[in-house]
C-alpha cells in the first residue's frame, strides 16, 4: 500500500517536472528578456536623441554614420548650418565622387576660408566625410598607406576665435577592420593652445542605428563644443526617407544643406542625395 502511494507521488512529481521548462530553456528565456529590454532601451535612447536634435536650434555641422535596417548599406549623413549671411551663402555641389561646398551667390563671398571645402571624397574603397579641408588631409594620408588617425594627428580645431569650432570627421572603409570611424578635434576648456583628439571606432554596425557627432551642443556665444560620445540616432532603408527625416529635424532658419550617401556593402557602389535650401 505504501509503495503504491510512493509510486503515485513519483508519477505526479514527474508530470509536474515535465511541464516545467528546462534549465537551458530558462537561461534562453532570460537572455531573450534581457535582449528585448536592451532593444527597448536603445529605441528609447534613439527617440530621445532625435527629439533633442529637433529641439536644438543650432547643433552646427553634423555627421552621422550607421547601417540601414536591412544591413545592405552603410550610411553617411552630413549637414551644414549657418547663423550669418556669410555662412548661409552656401550650397552643396556634386562633382563626380566629390561633394563640396560652394557659394549660392558668388558676388557675396567675403572670405571662403573655413566655409568652402570638399565635404566628401572617395579613396579606393574608403568614403571620407568631414566638416573642413581635413577631408583632403585624410585622403592624402590614405593614398600614402597611412591611417585616418595619423592624418588627423596633424590637424586641430578651426582657428575661428572665440568658438574654435571642432573639426569632425568620419570614414567608411570597406577594407577596414572597423565598419566605420568617427573623430572630433576640439579645444580643452576653450583653450586654443590645447587640442583634444577623440576617436570612436565602430567594429560591428547596428541595423537601423547611426552614430551622430556635431560641432556644437547648441546655440550660444561663444558656441559650446560638442561633448560626450557619439549619440545613437535613426537610420532607415530608403535613402530619400533618411534625407527627409534629417532635413525636417534641423532648425528651419539655420539649416543650409544636407547630403545622404549609401555605400553598398557587397558591391562598393554608392548612391547620394543632396538637398539645398538655396538652389545652385
Amino acid at each position: 500500500m505504501l509503495q503504491d502511494e510512493y509510486r503515485q507521488i513519483g508519477a505526479t512529481l514527474k508530470l509536474e517536472h515535465d511541464g516545467l521548462p528546462s534549465s537551458a530553456e530558462r537561461v534562453m528565456s532570460r537572455r531573450e528578456r534581457i535582449h528585448r529590454e536592451d532593444d527597448m532601451r536603445l529605441r528609447d535612447e534613439i527617440e530621445a536623441n532625435m527629439a533633442a536634435l529637433r529641439e536644438n536650434p543650432y547643433p552646427g555641422r553634423g555627421i552621422v554614420i550607421g547601417q540601414t535596417p536591412n544591413g545592405a548599406s552603410l550610411v553617411q549623413i552630413y549637414w551644414i548650418m549657418g547663423r550669418s549671411a556669410h555662412s548661409r551663402n552656401r550650397v552643396f555641389i556634386e562633382e563626380g565622387d566629390v561633394i563640396r561646398t560652394g557659394p549660392y551667390d558668388a558676388s557675396k563671398v567675403e572670405n571662403p576660408s573655413l566655409i568652402m571645402y570638399n565635404c566628401t571624397r572617395v579613396c579606393r574603397r574608403a568614403h571620407i566625410v568631414t566638416n573642413g579641408d581635413q577631408t583632403d588631409t585624410i585622403v592624402d594620408a590614405l593614398e600614402q598607406g597611412r591611417s585616418f588617425e595619423s592624418a588627423l594627428a596633424t590637424r586641430s580645431h578651426e582657428p575661428d576665435a572665440p568658438n574654435y569650432t571642432p573639426r569632425i570627421s568620419g570614414v567608411i572603409n570597406l577594407d577596414d577592420s572597423q565598419a566605420y570611424r568617427l573623430a572630433i578635434l576640439k579645444t580643452i576648456d576653450s583653450d586654443p593652445e590645447h587640442t583634444l583628439r577623440a576617436f570612436f571606432n565602430f567594429e560591428n554596425p547596428m541595423a537601423s542605428v547611426g552614430h551622430l557627432i556635431t560641432t556644437y551642443d547648441g546655440d550660444g556665444d561663444p558656441l559650446p563644443s560638442f561633448s560626450g560620445e557619439p549619440k545613437c540616432v535613426s537610420i532607415t532603408d530608403e535613402i530619400d526617407e533618411t534625407k527627409t527625416l534629417y532635413w525636417n529635424a534641423l532648425d528651419n532658419d539655420n539649416k543650409i544643406a544636407l547630403l545622404v550617401k549609401h555605400v553598398h556593402v557587397n558591391t562598393g557602389e554608392h548612391d547620394i542625395r543632396i538637398v539645398n535650401k538655396y538652389h545652385p
